[in-house]
């Protein structure tokens, strides 16, 4: 990482910050996130699901997708909205995995399935592809579930985050591109920036969206050299970054998720926030 920290300290301004996750620190990793369910329940957690915060995929819209209500939720607060899109042989149910490492309170979620996600199957290894229609058809499911969420929440409209793992996360960077006045910011784990297209298309917009990418430093899908250029590419178009890294492979942990929460409410309440 020695090229890329060099990069950033001698050519980035303020918009761009490096922080480094603490090899020392245990980090709980969900690579293979559907692992979680696999834990044996106890009768209190048992009990907890019968009162989970997790409403049922809706197939009114014509695809499937699922709400995150936040803890004691009270419907005279606009709670912030994460969008969140799922990463390869996944589907909107990843959100269930994903919120309670976030945040139990602090967002309203709303996750749906990519437009080649077969019902009820997780097989699509290349979800959310790169295509003109399928770019087009993402965008309009994020636009429906974004309504959908405020007309069933108290959702304020100016704090919409977009976030996703994998390719998840690459095709939210490319939503958050297309439409920067639609997002209060934009997340990608271990998602690469779109390279076709020309998702820059709107760059006098997309200076002033925040991004957050988050980077496993062992990672073969999406290696240093790839984080690299981007930052070059980052740099030059003068955009706001905030990148991380932390001590894994290509892999979703709950300290990215944290982070990412994190992140967001710094964005929400204007005040810095520190993670250990």
């Amino acid at each position: 990482m020695r090229f890329c920290a060099a990069i950033l300290h001698k050519n980035t301004s303020n918009s761009f910050e490096l922080t480094a996750a603490n090899p020392a620190k245990s980090v709980t990793f969900m690579n293979r996130i559907q692992l979680l369910e696999q834990t044996k329940p106890s009768r209190r957690s048992v009990a907890a699901k019968r009162k989970r915060p997790f409403s049922p995929a809706n197939r009114n819209s014509g695809f499937e997708h699922s709400f995150f209500v936040p803890l004691h939720y009270e419907a005279n607060y606009a709670y912030p909205l994460l969008v969140w899109l799922h990463g390869p042989c996944d589907n909107h149910r990843q959100i269930r995995q994903v919120m309670p490492h976030v945040s139990q309170r602090n967002y309203v979620g709303v996750s749906v399935d990519s437009p080649t996600q077969t019902r009820d199957l997780m097989t699509d290894p290349q979800p959310w592809r790169q295509s003109v229609s399928s770019i087009t058809e993402s965008l309009r499911r994020v636009d429906e579930v974004v309504s959908a969420a405020s007309n069933r929440f108290n959702v304020n409209p100016n704090r919409v985050f977009l976030a996703g793992f994998d390719c998840g996360g690459t095709m939210a960077l490319r939503l958050g591109m297309a439409a920067p006045h639609r997002f209060a910011g934009v997340a990608s784990i271990g998602g690469a920036f779109p390279d076709s297209h020309h998702p820059m298309s709107n760059l006098l917009q997309v200076r002033r969206l925040p991004l957050m990418i988050a980077h496993g430093r062992d990672s073969e899908i999406y290696p240093i050299a790839r984080i690299c250029e981007e930052l070059r590419l980052f740099h030059v178009a003068g955009m706001s970054l905030n990148l991380r890294q932390y001590p894994c492979g290509h892999e979703l942990t709950t300290q990215m998720l944290i982070d990412l929460d994190a992140w967001m409410m710094e964005i929400v309440t204007k005040v810095p926030c520190r993670t250990e």
